[in-house]
């Protein structure tokens, strides 16, 4: 009789009754659009980052786009970005008529190099979007001067990083704004959902913008039993989290802790086991860091018969296990081809990096059955 290898996925959410009961409370109040869960989370959120102000949405998107508009970015105007992320960010700031200049990463940790960011800044650029890889955070302090010194705005891509730290500084608490996703792999998940964080004028001009141009919200109105007083102050958009995705997300939130420690331990137990196999190159966080590991990203070089692709497919048709790839450059992708970019180590780094299996839904099992499957095919 043959036995079938149950699949092991790059990524599983992990959810429990706690969700379920929150849901179901969310269900039974009868009321399910942006209210008093949505509301609840952003106070836990804004609580806990010790910032001014946030605003829960429908995605991370949709926090980067209203970040960007509340930023002031319009046409003709530079935001400096890494190629390698996620294509949101760069897609945002062209939906807003700006132009994305990408700018080189550090070889060690992936985020953003200050140096490279300082040397993109030219007269049109407005603002600068780091980006958190993996969960480890670029160098605060640098971007927070650099910023101050040239009057940009400095946005915090923080859609790995909602439990991390780097030199004391809280990842997502630095830049005038900050945002978060709550999307079905990242650290914690409503499915779908993001949140803005930051300066009080930001947040409250990106909330505006991101319910209609709405003067108020319909929960303050339900309060006031005048649903139909309203007035419309600016042009906006619908980018509200509905009550039904909070409920989920305030719960997550309370088990981020636990949920980041898991990560921690997943990632040393690779740490220790994986060190030494030639050509296979682990994580390195700095010191002063501490990792939301969101990403296990290890680079393979192409040594012994072996690429990043090779592996991802071995341990896929011969173990099971999946894996990913973060990211293609976006500089890359067909739709921003047309920017002339110079980016080595963002290209190299994009052709070795894999991510592993890292999420607190794994067993030890599940750990122990990734890094059996790597010494198996490196030997």
């Amino acid at each position: 009789m043959t036995t079938v290898t149950p699949f092991l996925p790059w990524n599983r959410p992990l959810l429990g009754q706690e969700e379920e009961a929150e849901v179901m409370h969310t269900l039974r109040s009868g009321w399910l659009t942006h209210g008093p869960k949505a509301s609840r989370f952003e106070e836990a959120v804004k609580s806990e980052l010790g910032v001014e102000d946030a605003f829960a949405v429908s995605s991370c998107t949709a926090a980067l786009h209203l970040a960007l508009l509340a930023a002031g970015i319009k046409p003709g105007d530079e935001v400096i970005t890494p190629s390698l992320t996620f294509c949101a960010a760069p897609n945002a700031i062209v939906q807003c008529g700006g132009t994305p200049v990408f700018a080189e990463v550090d070889p060690v940790t992936f985020t953003i190099d200050p140096e490279a960011a300082e040397q993109a800044i030219t007269p049109r650029t407005k603002a600068i979007v780091v980006m958190h890889y993996g969960g480890q955070p670029c160098d605060l302090v640098a971007f927070r001067k650099l910023a101050d010194d040239h009057g940009l705005v400095l946005i915090e891509d923080a859609a790995h990083a909602l439990h991390a730290w780097r030199d004391g500084l809280r990842a997502g608490s630095v830049g005038d704004l900050a945002v978060f996703s709550f999307y079905a792999n990242k650290v914690i998940t409503c499915g779908e959902g993001g949140m803005i964080v930051g300066r009080a004028d930001l947040v409250q001009a990106a909330r505006l913008l991101g319910r209609h141009g709405i003067d108020s919200s319909v929960w303050q109105r339900h309060g006031e039993r005048r649903t139909a007083d309203y007035e419309v102050t600016v042009a906006g958009l619908k980018y509200t989290m509905p009550d039904i995705t909070a409920a989920v997300g305030l719960q997550q939130f309370h088990k981020l802790p636990d949920f980041t420690a898991r990560r921690a331990q997943i990632a040393a137990s690779y740490d220790r086991s994986l060190t030494g196999l030639p050509g296979l190159r682990l994580p390195t966080v700095l010191d002063g860091v501490r990792h939301g590991w969101f990403l296990y990203p290890v680079l393979i070089d192409p040594v012994g018969g072996r690429t990043r692709d090779t592996v991802a497919g071995m341990l896929l048709d011969g173990y099971g296990v999946g894996t990913s790839v973060h990211f293609k450059p976006v500089h890359r992708l067909a739709a921003y081809r047309c920017l002339d970019c110079h980016l080595p180590v963002t290209e190299q780094t994009s052709a070795r990096q894999l991510s592993l299996p890292c999420y607190p839904a794994m067993a030890s099992t599940d750990v122990q059955r990734v890094i059996d499957a790597l010494h198996a095919i490196w030997a």
